[in-house]
């Protein structure tokens, strides 16, 4: 078998399920991954993605996958229980905010920020808690990414603890190809990456990672992360504090270029 072919088992996961359908409809139809990229308005990487169960499709994708094959919203009322699954369903309202944002504040102390990491940077991450659905939660996790690669993706300013960069995430070689990731994104115009150093005593930081997000209209959000599940707050009071924090946090860090030499300066060690 191809790998045009070749399927998730579709009774592991809903995300699985999804790609397994998406694949029987389109051997059916005859038609290529190339072609149904081109009928979706998608790539056949990110096609390739969904059918192996590697992505979480986006609401649009569902909606071009049921025009071009006709499948009558059979793609569309699959999807929300798709996203029921893929996300904690805590954490759902985070995600549609995050997909509407045009700004992201994030702060991190402890691990790389999610919308940065590897795919074998985050699977070693999460399969320290040993979850059944790993496979799920690391597509959930990478699927998130793709709102920066939009056309216009939003402006993102992350804000992290060096203490993320001295913990060897999945070995060595995982945390190698991790930091070149980070700093080839901190070249993108669109993307400040900071962190503080080791040598900074005390921090606003120091209570746990945070994100607010900026949008054209209405107010910012907050995010707090929290053992088990986090917390989105909408008390302007307490989102102005996050704010000020995270003006603390900026002044204590590094600059992006000093910050870049930093993070290539633990790259070089872990070369050697």
């Amino acid at each position: 078998m191809t790998a045009e072919t070749d399927g998730p088992d579709p009774t592991s996961s809903l995300l699985a399920f999804f790609g397994s359908e998406l694949l029987r409809i389109r051997t059916e139809a005859g038609w290529s991954q190339a072609k149904t990229a081109h009928k979706a308005h998608t790539t056949q990487s990110m096609l390739s993605k969904v059918e192996s169960a590697q992505r979480v499709p986006s609401e649009d994708l569902v909606h071009d996958l049921d025009e071009a094959f006709g499948t009558g919203g059979h793609f569309g009322r699959l999807h929300p229980l798709v996203i029921r699954y893929a996300y904690p369903k805590w954490f759902l309202p985070f995600i549609e905010l995050e997909r509407d944002a045009t700004s992201m504040r994030v702060f991190e102390s402890q691990i790389l920020p999610g919308l940065l990491q590897t795919e074998e940077y985050a699977r070693a991450m999460l399969s320290a808690v040993r979850p059944d659905n790993l496979d799920d939660l690391v597509a959930a996790r990478i699927s998130r990414q793709d709102i920066l690669e939009r056309e216009t993706p939003p402006r993102l300013w992350c804000v992290v603890d060096e203490h993320a960069l001295l913990r060897p995430i999945g070995g060595a070689g995982v945390m190698r190809a991790q930091l070149e990731h980070l700093l080839k994104a901190s070249e993108k115009p669109r993307t400040v990456i900071q962190v503080i150093p080791t040598n900074v005593p005390a921090h606003a930081g120091l209570a746990g990672p945070f994100t607010i997000l900026g949008f054209n209209e209405g107010p910012d959000v907050l995010y707090v992360d929290g053992f088990g599940q986090g917390r989105i707050a909408l008390d302007m009071t307490e989102v102005a504090e996050a704010a000020r924090s995270y003006d603390l946090l900026r002044a204590v860090a590094l600059s992006p270029d000093a910050t870049a030499d930093l993070i290539g300066a633990h790259l070089e060690g872990l070369n050697r």
